[in-house]
C-alpha cells in the first residue's frame, strides 16, 4: 500500500494523513481566524488554543496519561468542541456517548470501554446518577479561566495509527461493537467529507449533527483542511432551520435521520424563495424522491455510502443519478460478492466488500471483540454486511443490510439490543423487533410480543421501555403474537413476520388522538 497516494496530492508532500499536526498548526497559524460559529458565538483559533491548554492542565490534574480513555456525554456546545480538540492533540482516547442512551445501554458502554473519566452535562445528571460506571469518575467540565491568557497547549508524540476514539456502533446482531477509530481514519473521514459534500473555498457548512456521531465529529477538522467555516447549532430544529440557514449563509447540509423528509413536510411558505444552500449530502434518498427533493429544496443531492469501520465513507454519487450511492472513492475498491465469495454480475445483489490502497483506512480492531474483528476483516478486506447492486454504467445502488438490524433516524439499531431489554419484562416470553417502512427517515420499529400469561397494556409496556431504551431504539408499533415460528437453533424466523402495521398498536397515533 502507498503511505501517501496521489488521491491527497494537493496536501503537503510531508503530510502523513494525520490529525494532530494539521490541527496544531492550524490553531497556531492565525489566532484571530474564526473556524466555528456556534449560533452567535464565534470560536477563533486563539479561543480554541486557550481552552485546549487549560483542558490539558485539567487532564494532568485528574491523573490522565496518554492512551487513557475519556467518555463524553455532552450536547452540542462550544465547550464540547474545545474538549474534542483537546482530546485530539493530547493523545487521550475519546469515547463519544450517544446522548439518547439510557440505563442498560449506558452501563454496557462504560463497562466495556473502561474510561477513566465520564464527562457529562447537567442535563444528564439524573439519567447517569444511578449507573454502575465501572472505574470511570463521573464529572463535569471545568470552568474556563478567561484571565489566563498565557496558556499554551502541547502536542505529545502521537502515531497516525494510534486510537483517537472508540465509536460504538449497533450495525449488526449482538452487543454494540466499539470501533477503534484511529487518527488516520479521522483524517481520511474529513478528507472524504470535502469530496462528498463538494466543498469549495469560502463555503459555510451547517453542523447540526450530534458531535457524538461520526457524522458530526468528522466535520471539526474541515476548517483546517480548507478555507471554510462551520456554523453549528445545538440540534436540528425544523422550525428554526431556514432562519438558521439564512443567518449562517450556509452552503452545505448533511442529511441523515429523515432530515430531508421533515423539510419536505414543512409548508412551502416556511421555505424562503431563495437561499444559500447549494449541496445536500448524505444517505437515504430514494430514486422516486430524488427529483422532487432537488426541485423543492433547490439543492444538488450528493448521495454516499459508508460506515464507521471504513473511515466513514466508501462511495459518492458525483453525477446526480437518482437513487445511486455512486462509485467508490479513489482510495477504495468495491467488490460485490455472493454467499460463496464470488463476484456477482451487473444487476445482481451482492455483499459490499471493501479494500483500500491507503494503509489504515479500515479499523484495526473492534475493542475487546476478536470474533467480530475476524468476521469483518478478512484477508485485508472489510466485509460490511450490506448489500448493493451495480448497474451497467458502474454505478452502485444500496439494497439493505444482511444483518438483523434497522436504520432509524440516522442510527443503526440492533434488534438484539431491543429484544434483550424486553426479555427482562416479567410478562414477556419472547419478542422480535423488525424494521418497517417509515414516512420520516429510513425505518420504524415494530415489536412483536409473545406474552407468558396476561397481556400488558401497550401504553404501560411502552412507558416501561422508555426508561430503559434510547429514543431511537423505542418501537413505534407493538403487536401481540400467540407464538413464533423458530429455526432449529431456536431463532425467530423473522422473514415470516408481517411488515403490515394495520393490526399493530401505534404509539404515535395514540399521542395525536
Amino acid at each position: 500500500m502507498h503511505r501517501y497516494p496521489e488521491y491527497f496530492a494537493h496536501r503537503h508532500a510531508n503530510d502523513e494523513l494525520d490529525c494532530v499536526p494539521l490541527l496544531a498548526a492550524g490553531l497556531r497559524r492565525d489566532p484571530t481566524r474564526t473556524v466555528v460559529h456556534f449560533e452567535d458565538h464565534a470560536i477563533t483559533c486563539e479561543d480554541a488554543s486557550r481552552h485546549v491548554a487549560q483542558l490539558q492542565r485539567w487532564f494532568r490534574e485528574r491523573g490522565l496519561v496518554q492512551g487513557d480513555r475519556v467518555a463524553v456525554m455532552l450536547g452540542n456546545s462550544p465547550e464540547h468542541i474545545h474538549l474534542i480538540y483537546a482530546l485530539h492533540v493530547s493523545g487521550l482516547v475519546w469515547v463519544p456517548v450517544n446522548t439518547k442512551l439510557r440505563s442498560a445501554g449506558l452501563e454496557y458502554l462504560l463497562q466495556h470501554a473502561q474510561p477513566k473519566l465520564f464527562v457529562i452535562d447537567d442535563e444528564f445528571d439524573a439519567v447517569t446518577a444511578q449507573l454502575d460506571c465501572g472505574a470511570a469518575q463521573r464529572t463535569r467540565l471545568p470552568a474556563f479561566d478567561a484571565s489566563d491568557t498565557h496558556a499554551a497547549f502541547a502536542t505529545p508524540a502521537i502515531g497516525v495509527h494510534d486510537p483517537l476514539c472508540i465509536i460504538y456502533t449497533s450495525g449488526t446482531t449482538g452487543a454494540p461493537k466499539g470501533v477503534v477509530f484511529t487518527h488516520r481514519m479521522m483524517r481520511i473521514a474529513s478528507e472524504a467529507a470535502l469530496r462528498v459534500a463538494d466543498v469549495r473555498d469560502g463555503d459555510r457548512l451547517f453542523l447540526w449533527e450530534p458531535l457524538c456521531h461520526i457524522g458530526g465529529a468528522q466535520m471539526l477538522l474541515l476548517p483546517f483542511l480548507e478555507n471554510v467555516t462551520l456554523h453549528a447549532v445545538p440540534r436540528f430544529s425544523a422550525s428554526q432551520f431556514w432562519p438558521q440557514i439564512e443567518r449562517a449563509g450556509a452552503t452545505q447540509l448533511h442529511y441523515l435521520g429523515g432530515v430531508l423528509d421533515i423539510l419536505m413536510q414543512l409548508p412551502e411558505s416556511e421555505q424562503p424563495a431563495a437561499h444559500t444552500l447549494r449541496v445536500a449530502w448524505g444517505a437515504g434518498v430514494s430514486a422516486a424522491s430524488w427529483e422532487a427533493i432537488q426541485a423543492r429544496l433547490k439543492v444538488s443531492l450528493r448521495e454516499c455510502y459508508g460506515m464507521t469501520e471504513c473511515s466513514s465513507f466508501a462511495t459518492a454519487n458525483l453525477t446526480g443519478k437518482p437513487g445511486s450511492i455512486g462509485r467508490a472513492l479513489p482510495w477504495i475498491d468495491i467488490d460485490l460478492l455472493d454467499e460463496n465469495g464470488q463476484r456477482v454480475q451487473d444487476g445482481e445483489a451482492g455483499e459490499i466488500v471493501l479494500s483500500s490502497k491507503v494503509e489504515g483506512t479500515f479499523l484495526p480492531t473492534y475493542l475487546n471483540n476478536p470474533d467480530a474483528t475476524k468476521a469483518a476483516l478478512r484477508d485485508g478486506r472489510l466485509h460490511t454486511g450490506d448489500r448493493a447492486r451495480r448497474d451497467a454504467d458502474g454505478d452502485l445502488f444500496f439494497i439493505g443490510r444482511q444483518t438483523d438490524s434497522m436504520r432509524v433516524r440516522g442510527e443503526n439499531v440492533s434488534a438484539w439490543e431491543i429484544e434483550r431489554i424486553f426479555a427482562a419484562h416479567p410478562a414477556i416470553r419472547a419478542s422480535a423487533a423488525i424494521g418497517v417502512a417509515s414516512a420520516i427517515g429510513e425505518q420504524d420499529i415494530l415489536l412483536n410480543v409473545q406474552f407468558k400469561d396476561e397481556a400488558v397494556a401497550w401504553p404501560a409496556l411502552h412507558a416501561w421501555a422508555q426508561e430503559r431504551l434510547a429514543s431511537f431504539q423505542l418501537p413505534r408499533y407493538y403487536r401481540a403474537v400467540s407464538a413464533f415460528q423458530l429455526t432449529a437453533s431456536e431463532r425467530v424466523k423473522k422473514h415470516l413476520l408481517s411488515r403490515n402495521t394495520e393490526d399493530a398498536w401505534d404509539r404515535l397515533a395514540t399521542v395525536t388522538q
